[in-house]
Order: C-alpha cells, then structure tokens, then sequence
C-alpha cells in the first residue's frame, strides 16, 4: 500500500510545483509587459508610479496604457483557456475549444452585428482605435446571443446517438463557416470605417484594453471560475463517460448545457472586446493536461493560470518584436499555437500506437 500512496503524493507535488511556477511565471511576464514597449521604462520608474511619484508622462503610460493592457491579456487569456478545457471535458472532445467549435466566430458576428446594425459603436477613427465603442454591454450581449446560438447548435448535435468527436469537429467548422459568412454580409451594409473595424476585429488585439474592459472582464471571469471549479467533481465524472456519470448521480444534461454557456459567455466577453484570439482555448488546456493529467481539480486552475500567461507573452511579444509597430496578438498566437498543437498531436498519436 505504501507504493501507490508515494505515488500519489509524489503526483500530488509536482501538480502543486506546476501551479506554483506558473504563478511566479505570471508576476514576471506581467513585470516584463509594462515595462516593454516603444517608451523605455525601468522597474525603478514602475515603483515610482506605485508610490504616486513619477514623471506625468510615465504615469500615463503605466497607468493607462501598459497596466490595463497587461491585466486584460491575463483575464481573456484565462477566460478562453478555461472555456476550452470546459469544452474538451464537456464534450469529451480533444479538439473543443472556442476556435474549433465555432463559438468564437458567432461571437464575433454578435459584436460586429451591434456595432454595424444596433448603433452600438461610433464610426470615429482615431490614433488608437478604428472605431469608439459606445454601449460595450449590448457588444457583449449580442455577442452572447450569437454563440448562444453556436453552442445549442454543438449541444444538439452531441445528444445524437452516433455523433463522435469528427462529427462535432465537422459541425463547429460548419457552425463557424456559417458565422464568417454573416459577419462578411455585414461588410456590405457598413461604411468604410466600420469595414476596417470588423476587419481589424477578426485579427483579435489588445489594443482597444481599457480599464472598462478589464473591470466588465472581471465581473464576469470571477463567477465563471468559481462555477467551473465547484463543477470539477462533476466533470470528473464525465470524463469516465456518461453512464459512469449517471450512476455517480450527476445530472448530465443539465451539466453539460450549463457548463457550455457559462464557457460561451466567457469566449463572448473575450470576442466582443479583443476579437477572435485563436487556439488560446485549444493549446493551453493540452499542455496543462500533459503535466496534470485529466483531474479537473487542478485542470481547471491550472488552465487559467497558464492561459493567462500564453497570451500575456504572446502580447507582449507581439508590441516588442516588430517595435514600434504592433502585431495584433491573434497572429502570435496563431503563429505559435498552431504548431504547438501540431507538435501535441503528432505526439499523442505515437503514445497511441
């Protein structure tokens, strides 16, 4: 008995390590992020923003600028991460995530939809933004709504009795290939300057990251988090498969609907703000699950964690590598999680054979 105990414990350990080291992973990137960028600032101009002194201009920057940039790159960073890992373990799915599924494309056609045809945004270029959002809560509502839609669409085809993982795979593609074409129609009826919105939308950047966006973020990624960490148990028990759940009294209906909207609601606030930021919610969970394994006790932190980092890098790496030019974010992480995924993949399929 004493064998399989030290394994457990010794399993137990090194889980705690991993979320320990992406903790102090997290502060330094964060540290990294406001210091980077075209204006050159040291820590020692950071603390003196902390303590209230500081040039005026430096106090702008950090303050209104790099701090809110860096703390919304770890919220929507953390949001779609979660929402994929909710999906993959929902679903029992390896590919579910917001991008795959197409949840994050309907999203995006619900925020396109408000600005364009509700009024929801002023066609008013300026040096940092081609468009000025008025009303962000009917963006997020509408947003919402339209991957409401997307997952009754997944949710009904999982309920049919020979659906495996390609054909909801197939049906997310289909879902989001529909969705593309809505917001594409949506470019016809648009002016110039809401053209260049939506298209600058579907690239997904931090740029428009205000402290607004942050605050409406965080009412959100707090509730979520807590629903999806006191559900953990009952993910647990999808994982060994619907039958196992239903004997260990899980009401899996209801969890699975519940879980996929809350994970909808959280990929809408992330779209609806920064636009489409592709493969946050597909890479992330594979990578904490090679070191967790499966156990939703510390997948699911662990994902919000490491979440929160990957894009908070890919960010910062996306103001700092063509300076003083800005990548938008979603291309870095398209850049890097594509062959990521790729990577994981190919491994996963020489442990199977």
């Amino acid at each position: 008995m004493r064998q399989p105990l030290q394994t457990y414990r010794k399993n137990l350990l090194r889980k705690r390590i991993f979320l320990a080291v992406g903790v102090v992973l997290l502060l330094i990137l964060a540290t990294a992020g406001v210091v980077s960028g075209t204006a050159n600032l040291g820590l020692a101009q950071i603390f003196e923003v902390i303590r209230g002194e500081g040039e005026p201009v430096a106090r702008q920057i950090i303050t209104n600028i790099r701090l809110p940039r860096v703390l919304s790159a770890v919220l929507a960073g953390m949001m779609l991460a979660v929402a994929g890992a909710a999906m993959q373990s929902l679903l029992r799915n390896p590919l579910g995530s917001p991008f795959t599924l197409g949840i994050s494309n309907a999203a995006a056609f619900g925020a396109a939809t408000a600005v364009v045809l509700l009024g929801a945004g002023t066609t008013h270029s300026n040096s940092t933004d081609a468009i000025l959002i008025d009303n962000p809560y009917l963006i997020t509502l509408c947003a919402f709504a339209a991957s409401l839609v997307a997952t009754l669409i997944i949710l009904a085809v999982t309920r049919l009795r020979n659906a495996g993982p390609e054909t909801i795979i197939l049906t997310g593609i289909m879902s989001g290939s529909l969705f593309t074409a809505g917001t594409t129609a949506l470019q016809f009826v648009a002016d110039d300057v809401q053209i260049a919105a939506i298209v600058f939308w579907t690239f997904g950047d931090l740029g428009r990251a205000g402290w607004r966006e942050f605050w409406v973020m965080l009412a959100v990624a707090i509730p979520t988090l807590i629903y999806f960490i006191y559900n953990r148990w009952n993910y647990n028990a999808l994982d060994a498969g619907d039958e196992t759940a239903v004997s260990l009294g899980v009401r899996i209906n209801a969890t699975r609907t519940g879980g996929m909207i809350v994970a909808s609601l959280s990929t809408a606030i992330a779209v609806s703000f920064f636009g489409i930021i592709a493969f946050v919610g597909l890479v992330v969970p594979h990578i904490v699950r090679a070191i967790t394994g499966s156990d939703e006790r510390f997948l699911i932190p662990a994902s919000a964690l490491y979440g929160g980092i990957f894009l908070l890098f890919s960010d910062t790496l996306a103001r700092t590598i063509m300076a003083p030019m800005v990548l938008p974010v979603g291309i870095l992480t398209s850049f890097i999680g594509a062959p990521l995924f790729l990577y994981l993949l190919i491994k996963r399929r020489r442990r199977m054979l």
